[in-house]
């Protein structure tokens, strides 16, 4: 009878082992394919926003991390730098917009450096309502190219608002608070390019050619 619980223990036992390391062993392969699947969605948009042709230095390893209020993330974020001969040309900025209808929404801002948007993107995953409020998408619709060629010279502050609250920027239908959040998160990004923007070329630059910026 005992040498039966016990061998019934030892199975119990094993198969509680072997079970838990299932488990650990598929949510660290699943935690992987986000990861990647992330990494993949974020390649393709940078070359969406600002394609290869109008710049001459390798986009995807001239980066640094930021992190600023007005991006709003929680944690340092990636950003990219373009350059075309070694001169500056374009900046490809992280931005969080924590106002969604269903919590924080990571948006890629891709600005000249005159501070002109050449695009905006999506990173997902999101959790604003399918059909709704992810029509913020450019896979679901055109809304999201409507902030193409805009700047702070050539939109006011009080532009930068749907037009439900008197700004110039489209709400989308039966969801207003994804696209106000949304159109905050890029003015405030702006803002944050338009007073940093010479540092963080510096200090970019700095960062890839570290022999270049010692003192002889």
């Amino acid at each position: 009878m005992l040498k039966s619980i016990s061998k019934n223990a030892a199975l119990l036992g094993l198969f509680a082992i072997v079970t838990t390391g299932l488990v650990a062993f598929t949510s660290t392969a699943t935690k992987e394919k986000i990861v990647e699947a992330q990494h993949q969605a974020l390649e393709k948009a940078l070359l969406e926003i600002l394609p290869d042709g109008q710049h001459n230095n390798d986009l995807l390893n001239d980066y640094m991390e930021v992190h600023h209020p007005l991006l709003a993330h929680k944690n340092p974020q990636e950003a990219f730098f373009a350059r075309k001969d070694g001169q500056p040309y374009a900046a490809i900025l992280p931005s969080n917009a924590p106002e969604g209808y269903g919590g924080d929404i990571s948006l890629i801002v891709g600005l000249r450096y005159d501070g002109t948007i050449t695009g905006v993107r999506v990173i997902p995953p999101h959790s604003e309502t399918p059909g709704l409020g992810d029509k913020i998408e450019i896979a679901k619709s055109n809304w999201i190219l409507g902030f193409n060629g805009k700047s702070l010279e050539n939109t006011s502050d009080k532009s930068w608002k749907v037009k439900k609250d008197g700004g110039e920027f489209d709400q989308l239908t039966g969801a207003t608070i994804t696209p106000r959040a949304v159109v905050k998160a890029i003015h405030n990004t702006l803002k944050y390019f338009d007073h940093n923007k010479e540092q963080l070329f510096r200090d970019s630059y700095a960062l890839q050619h570290p022999k270049k910026q010692k003192q002889p």
